[in-house]
């Protein structure tokens, strides 16, 4: 399972962040694994935390926020059969300091880049036929 694979979050995610897992690799992924990562974000340095809080492979996992960024970060990934394949979702659930104005100026643009760019690479290792992403909605 691609996603069963922590460090493919490497390859999904834009080089401009410069994105670093700092847990030492292979991960095992199950319920309480806490994976601590390193990444720029407009160029100041974060560390940030998360933990499978759900493991239901499959079907779907969730990551957690426990040190980054944001005040709150759930990100739940779910995987449904169709049409011969699988259709790969994500849901986040956030809430960041600073309110509506650096949501709409920064954190807005910034997860429909990230999100964009990772549904392009899905779609260029396992469906290659498939239109360029749309990004991030919320």
């Amino acid at each position: 399972m691609f996603f069963g694979d922590a460090g493919n979050l490497e390859t999904l995610t834009p080089s401009t962040l410069r994105f670093e897992i700092l847990t030492p690799v292979p991960i095992a992924m199950r319920p309480g694994m806490l994976i601590d990562y390193r990444l720029r974000i407009h160029g100041i340095p974060i560390h940030w935390r998360t933990e499978i809080t759900v493991w239901d492979p499959p079907h779907r996992f969730v990551d957690t926020r426990r040190r980054g960024p944001y005040k709150l970060w759930e990100h739940e990934h779910t995987f449904i059969p169709e049409r011969g394949g699988t259709l790969a979702g994500d849901r986040v659930r956030y809430a960041a300091l600073g309110g509506s104005l650096i949501h709409r100026w920064l954190i807005k643009p910034d997860l429909n880049r990230i999100f964009a760019r990772r549904a392009d690479v899905l779609r260029k290792i396992f469906d290659p036929q498939k239109p360029k992403a749309r990004g991030f909605s919320n």
